[in-house]
């Protein structure tokens, strides 16, 4: 029997032999059997249902979670996505398990033919991947899951195996993204960023031409409400972005969408601090990657700051200047170690205050503006609240001195991923579950605040919240 599956049983064992059982241990016990049933052999998917492959930043945020029950199985789920880099350096959205029918899902392995469009960006032959990238948590990922058994990473020699690509991946970000030539990363599709409907994303799409409705089926539809997903109109042009992006063999640069976002910038500026410690680890210096983060965290404030708006804000590279639009992106700089007092002080007004409710009208953070023309709370990333962004945001109050807020925002997520058994999203005002349930990432997050130690604040300039080594977990 698998060592997950084994926890499980264990703890459901404790829960007869004491009365009452502690109630952490309950929501313990559930989303290790979601991570259970959600685990391939080699990685977890999202969803059964909905999302049946690897997805990128889903096994970051899951092997963040993992660690906690299996520190072997958290190793395993990131070699499996970093083994299907390409030899550019991207790590690819999706990496499509063989054995799923083509017709579960769309764009399939069919729609991105990435052995062929992307030989000449160095796409495996041997895997069948996406050609577009998520955003880069996955330093940040291999960090904390060698901080929960180093003993065990250092005698498989994990961190020495990944660096090198996870080096790799953030070379290709910073050299062949950098399309605005200010220093930060550009996303060259919506699905790219992860938001993927976002309303940031309504002005550069509108000069993109919708692919004909008839050259695809959205196998979304058949798992998800109509009202809920993204419109027809938008997923042509999704389509329609990737199609011109696959034609053109995957090369960067030329095609019609072209965005500097802040949360993919914070996330990758997040992970080179990762990569730095995992270079000491190593016995290599980190100096230049701290550096580096410290670049792109300047890069970040002049770039895609809004003093008006109280926050970070997109930058549209075809159409020119910031996309006047609040989304939960402009608040996740938050986790930025090294972000300036004064910014720090106006995210957490903004994200308390009437656009974003947090403490007050809402209890999880919402996906976007909740004063803004297009809020929908039920609509993806038009209004609903996501799990991983309020722990990513945790994470940044906790960095940032904010104890109060962050344990306040714990809570809710723990209590909100229990009510709703791991849903996809919530409604950001009634916690009504959304999308798919018994979803990877909400159970691995939540996982992880269950193990988190809720104590003293950090400070911005001391070690980060990310260092923290949790030894819980057994070994598998």
């Amino acid at each position: 029997m698998d060592r997950t599956a084994q926890l499980t049983a264990r703890v459901t064992e404790r829960e007869i032999a004491y009365d009452p059982p502690p109630a952490d241990t309950s929501l313990h016990v559930r989303a290790a059997r979601v991570l259970e049933a959600n685990w391939t052999g080699a990685s977890t998917v999202p969803s059964r249902s909905l999302y049946p492959h690897q997805w990128s930043w889903d096994s970051a945020f899951i092997a963040i979670g993992l660690r906690h029950l299996s520190p072997l199985r958290a190793q395993t789920e990131l070699e499996t996505l970093l083994a299907a880099q390409w030899g550019d350096g991207r790590v690819p959205h999706i990496v499509f398990n063989p054995s799923v029918p083509l017709d579960a899902y769309f764009p399939s392995p069919d729609f991105w033919r990435s052995s062929t469009a992307g030989r000449a960006a160095g796409a495996p032959r041997t895997v069948q991947t996406s050609g577009i990238v998520q955003p880069p948590v996955h330093a940040l990922a291999a960090w904390l899951v060698h901080c929960a058994d180093p003993g065990l990473s250092r005698a498989r020699g994990f961190l020495a195996g990944v660096y090198p690509r996870l080096a790799a991946w953030h070379r290709y970000l910073l050299h062949r993204r950098d399309l605005g030539g200010g220093g930060l990363v550009s996303v060259v599709h919506p699905w790219e960023q992860g938001m993927d409907n976002s309303p940031c994303w309504d002005a550069p799409l509108s000069r993109i031409t919708p692919a004909p409705a008839r050259s695809f089926r959205r196998a979304d539809l058949d798992h998800g409400a109509a009202e809920d997903r993204p419109t027809d109109l938008d997923y042509g042009r999704y389509v329609r972005l990737a199609t011109d992006y696959r034609d053109a063999g995957y090369a960067d640069g030329g095609g019609g969408f072209a965005v500097e976002d802040p949360a993919f910038n914070a996330l990758l500026i997040a992970s080179e601090h990762a990569l730095a410690r995992i270079a000491g680890e190593l016995g290599a210096p980190g100096t230049a990657r701290h550096a580096r983060a410290e670049r792109l965290t300047a890069a970040l404030v002049e770039r895609l700051w809004d003093p008006s708006s109280r926050m970070f804000l997109c930058r549209d590279l075809r159409g020119g200047g910031l996309v006047l639009e609040r989304s939960v992106s402009g608040l996740v700089p938050l986790l930025v170690p090294g972000l300036p007092r004064d910014l720090v002080a106006a995210l957490v007004r903004t994200l308390g205050g009437p656009h974003f409710g947090l403490g007050d009208s809402t209890r999880l953070v919402p996906s976007y503006d909740l004063l803004g023309e297009a809020f929908d709370p039920h609509r993806y990333w038009r209004g609903p609240a996501w799990f991983n962004t309020s722990w990513l945001l945790e994470r940044g109050l906790r960095t940032h001195g904010e104890r109060e807020r962050a344990d306040a925002l714990r809570e809710a997520v723990l209590s909100l991923a229990g009510a709703t058994d791991f849903a996809e999203y919530v409604d950001p005002y009634t916690g009504e579950a959304c999308g798919a349930t018994g979803f990877g990432w909400t159970a691995a997050l939540a996982l992880d605040l269950l193990h988190q130690p809720v104590g003293p604040s950090v400070s911005p300039t001391g070690p980060s919240t990310f260092d923290r080594s949790d030894k819980g977990g057994d070994r598998a």
